[in-house]
């Protein structure tokens, strides 16, 4: 429907990428010891509004590349598949331990304040950007007739399962009420097992046909 191929690989992936701890992670679980988990959600919602303003616009101008033709939309998808396996490879080479993280203290906020710093955490994060235009495009038909839309609901998609992540880490992280610090056996394995998942997907797909 609408173009979208292999959803239920998209699903685990995204699923995958946003339990992987980074920035985000770090923003909500500081802002959940310190402050409750009012303060954690908050940072979360910013954090999604500040994805979708990075799907809006990786979509619009995905529109006007593949409104081209389709030789243009299979060049992205190549360099997509490349992007796809050059972060499988810095994942499967990451170190115990680099991914361990505590939390630091943090002033106090307003609500409100803490949502446009999870925002901007995410609107000037260029990789961000670059990750959905990489990403996304893989789980679209060549000939879908209307790609921007696939994306559109891909992206919600992947929003809503972070959002759902993101909101259960800022609970979980303020009902134990203490700091939390990320086992580096556990980021390890998500590390590499998200690795080994993306170059068996950027293999896939740089060999794959046209639909």
């Amino acid at each position: 429907m609408f173009g979208i191929h292999d959803l239920p690989l998209f699903v685990v992936s995204g699923l995958l990428l946003n339990i992987m701890p980074g920035p985000d992670s770090l923003l909500i679980m500081t802002r959940s010891a310190t402050q409750g988990w009012r303060a954690g959600s908050a940072a979360a919602l910013g954090i999604g509004t500040g994805t979708f303003v990075h799907i809006v616009a990786a979509a619009l101008g995905l529109s006007a590349i593949l409104a081209t033709s389709a030789a243009a939309f299979t060049i992205v998808k190549l360099l997509g598949a490349a992007y796809i396996l050059y972060l499988a490879v810095g994942m499967l080479l990451s170190k115990r331990g680099a991914g361990a993280t505590t939390p630091p203290a943090l002033a106090p906020l307003p609500l409100r304040r803490i949502y446009a710093q999870g925002i901007l955490t995410n609107v000037l994060n260029p990789k961000v950007a670059l990750f959905f235009l990489a990403f996304v495009p893989q789980f679209i038909d060549t000939n879908a007739p209307h790609k921007a839309l696939a994306f559109l609901i891909l992206g919600a998609i992947f929003n809503v399962n972070g959002m759902l992540w993101c909101n259960g880490l800022a609970l979980f992280t303020a009902t134990a009420s203490t700091r939390l610090k990320l086992n580096p056996a556990v980021t390890l394995w998500l590390n590499r097992a998200t690795g080994g998942l993306f170059v068996w997907l950027g293999v896939k797909l740089a060999l794959a046909k046209q639909h």
